[in-house]
């Protein structure tokens, strides 16, 4: 394999963000790789014009569609690198990778990247919701997602990691109708991942969890399986709105903050509790599994 660095994008009508993210990539990476779920925009023509490989395959999920491009896409570098179409790197990081990833030793395996995530044009700085640090880049061959319906990690079967400086931005360009539409959606998958954790409907491909870990990822998920997720339903909303607006210091992103911390972090949390209130009490009514209540409800296949 040769030196640098693969990107995979997944893409859906994402011609408002492609450009903004293949133009931020170009300079600090030798392939990048598009997974598309048959867009009918100009996001393929987008794509093309700026050099990008593109694949076409149907969606079934998140997790499902990236491992399809990790097992497909003829990847020839040493490193991998996971981006969202919305997302851009900051020049700061661009440099870092540029002049970082020919150096690494052979011990490490993966890089964590800080993401800094913007509403309706504003960084949201508080509230834990920065820095945000996600394993981005990884060694070739030594890297899979997680199988899960949401909150999909990389795992690595093998070596250490570090981090870099610098940040990439996620900064959606779409309006508030589209926000709420794509957590609902959202929301029928967290749930459906919540439901088949407590009732042992699958067995969900995890990443190690460890409380007293360095690796952010691996900390949320501890405290998440371990303790959120052992709270009575909708009394966890409160108490975790309330830690990250007032504990967490969310009050200080101002106006557009309160309206994220609120959105993300109270109404959709809300919303991941009534639909698993409502599919209980379906499946409690009418006699059906709770697995047959999702597929009936959610259109989710378990």
């Amino acid at each position: 394999m040769k030196d640098g660095v693969s990107v995979i994008i997944l893409t859906f009508n994402e011609e408002k963000h492609i450009q903004r993210c293949l133009e931020s990539l170009l300079p600090c990476v030798n392939e990048i790789f598009i997974v598309d779920s048959f867009s009918t925009d100009k996001t393929i023509e987008i794509c093309k014009s700026l050099g990008a490989q593109v694949y076409q395959n149907n969606w079934i999920t998140y997790a499902n569609q990236f491992q399809w491009g990790l097992d497909n896409c003829p990847i020839k570098t040493k490193w991998v690198m996971r981006m969202d179409a919305d997302e851009f790197l900051t020049p700061e990081l661009i440099n870092e990778i540029k002049t970082k990833i020919p150096n690494i030793v052979n011990s490490i395996s993966g890089i964590y990247i800080k993401r800094r995530v913007f509403f309706l044009g504003k960084w949201i700085k508080y509230g834990g919701y920065y820095p945000i640090k996600l394993l981005r880049i990884w060694r070739t061959g030594i890297g899979s997602i997680e199988q899960r319906w949401m909150d999909e990690h990389i795992k690595l079967s093998y070596g250490a990691t570090q981090e870099f400086s610098h940040d990439l931005v996620d900064d959606n360009l779409n309006n508030l109708t589209w926000w709420i539409i794509k957590h609902n959606s959202y929301a029928n998958r967290e749930a459906t991942d919540l439901l088949c954790q407590k009732y042992k409907l699958s067995n969900q491909d995890s990443i190690s969890i460890d409380s007293k870990s360095e690796r952010q990822d691996e900390k949320k998920r501890w405290y998440k399986d371990n303790l959120y997720n052992k709270l009575p339903l909708f009394l966890r909303v409160f108490l975790y709105f309330i830690f990250r607006f007032f504990i967490k210091l969310g009050f200080l992103d101002g106006l557009r903050g309160f309206i994220w911390h609120i959105l993300q972090g109270f109404w959709y949390r809300f919303l991941v509790d009534a639909k698993i209130y409502q599919i209980e009490l379906i499946s409690k009514n009418t006699g059906l599994s709770i697995t047959k209540v999702i597929e009936q409800e959610f259109g989710i296949k378990i």
